[in-house]
């Protein structure tokens, strides 16, 4: 099911409200695969009606926007550098083959549960962001923010992480390093400071075809497949037992996993064709290489024995995607400071990647922390507990309450 409602929400009558915010962004269809212009238009519009001054950034094809907007700091209002960024992704992951109980693009309430499509994943820490600005500015304008306040919305989060790093080529081109920033993913409102990188990677072997009574004559991809398949499974095997692994992560080690498969024509005959994916999960000391140099040097292993055989043989391998891992190593100060607000000292390392990484990477501390819960990310009914959008509206005010002047 789709939604109808964009064309109503394009009005100058914005939310005071959460859980109005939420239902108004939920009401946006913008599943990977569509554009999310016009959610991000009627967030810009809402912006600029705040008085505040909004930087967008394209996709190559001008469908899809990043916003970034800032409340400027300082006894004049004007200090846009520095600050903490909150930080949240506008698409969701499709609902084709689900069975939802109610449509997935009108946010439902029943108990204490407002369910629809990106209510925890993750919309709802876009609603309470949203629901902070004014306040935010009102005390930029009357000179209480010490810090600014940024607020960074991506687009393509869950088809790659393809957004962000626009957003942060953009903050480098103008000068703006910001401090810190908070990822609202879904964590049950307990801090994330650490998640693994992922890497995904297409193998695409080409053999020679031959009738299966005349093997000698062809090469059979295959085979030279599942002969690469059987080293990277002992290579995600070797890996799990190093001893440099993390216990905090719920998989302490990194992981590789072969995730599709497909080849051959028929059985009669030797197949010239066979392609696999894998995916490849590090733990943030850990980098992509380490697993790639030697299935790079098992793939030229390979080759060479294919090509003995049929000089337009041979293995391809491919990377599709690459997320970085988000690392703990420069957020002591951040953590610090989140536990303060929250009465939470624990830290979490998840298996999953975000964006975080990606603003670690750019030399911006980072920790992760939303409301809901992971485990509804995704799924059919997806909900966010009301009480969880109350957890974080208070610990967003108590956030701006530490920006602000004593």
């Amino acid at each position: 099911m789709t939604s109808n409602n964009n064309n109503q929400l394009k009005n100058t009558s914005y939310p005071a409200h959460i859980i109005d915010w939420l239902k108004r962004l939920i009401a946006f269809d913008t599943v990977s695969r569509h554009s999310n212009l016009a959610l991000i238009e009627d967030v810009k519009a809402y912006c600029e009606k705040l008085g505040l001054t909004v930087d967008l950034t394209f996709n190559e094809a001008k469908n899809k926007a990043n916003l970034f907007v800032t409340v400027p700091a300082g006894a004049n209002a004007d200090e846009v550098n520095h600050g903490l960024v909150l930080s949240g992704h506008t698409d969701v992951v499709p609902v084709d083959g689900q069975d939802w109980a109610s449509d997935p693009f009108t946010a439902t309430i029943r108990d204490d549960k407002l369910y629809g499509r990106g209510a925890c994943d993750m919309k709802g820490f876009i609603a309470c962001a949203l629901t902070l600005l004014p306040r935010a500015v009102q005390l930029s304008n009357s000179g209480q923010l010490r810090r600014p306040l940024h607020l960074a919305l991506s687009f393509d989060e869950e088809v790659g992480c393809l957004g962000a790093p626009l957003i942060l080529a953009d903050l480098k081109a103008r000068g703006i390093t910001p401090d810190y920033c908070i990822v609202g993913e879904p964590t049950n409102m307990t801090m994330v400071v650490a998640h693994k990188g992922i890497a995904v990677y297409r193998c695409r072997v080409h053999g020679k075809s031959a009738h299966s009574s005349l093997t000698a004559q062809g090469v059979n991809a295959i085979s030279y497949a599942s002969r690469l398949i059987g080293y990277v499974d002992g290579l995600a095997e070797e890996i799990s037992h190093r001893s440099d692994n993390d216990a905090l992560f719920d998989v302490p080690y990194s992981t590789l996993s072969v995730g599709t498969i497909q080849g051959g024509t028929a059985t009669n005959i030797v197949p010239n064709l066979c392609e696999f994916t894998f995916d490849y999960r590090n733990l943030p000391h850990m980098t992509q290489e380490d697993i790639l140099a030697p299935i790079q040097a098992k793939v030229a292993e390979l080759n060479a024995q294919m090509q003995a055989r049929s000089a337009d043989t041979g293995i391809e391998l491919m990377q599709e995607e690459s997320v970085p891992a988000m690392t703990d190593n420069d957020s002591a100060e951040l953590q610090s400071l989140i536990a303060a607000l929250t009465g939470d000292n624990e830290r979490h390392k998840v298996a999953y990647a975000t964006e975080g990484g990606q603003f670690t990477n750019a030399g911006i501390p980072t920790i992760i922390c939303g409301p809901g819960s992971i485990e509804q990310a995704h799924k059919a009914d997806e909900y966010v507990k009301l009480s969880e959008i109350e957890r974080c509206d208070s610990f967003l005010q108590k956030l701006l309450d530490s920006c602000t002047v004593n």
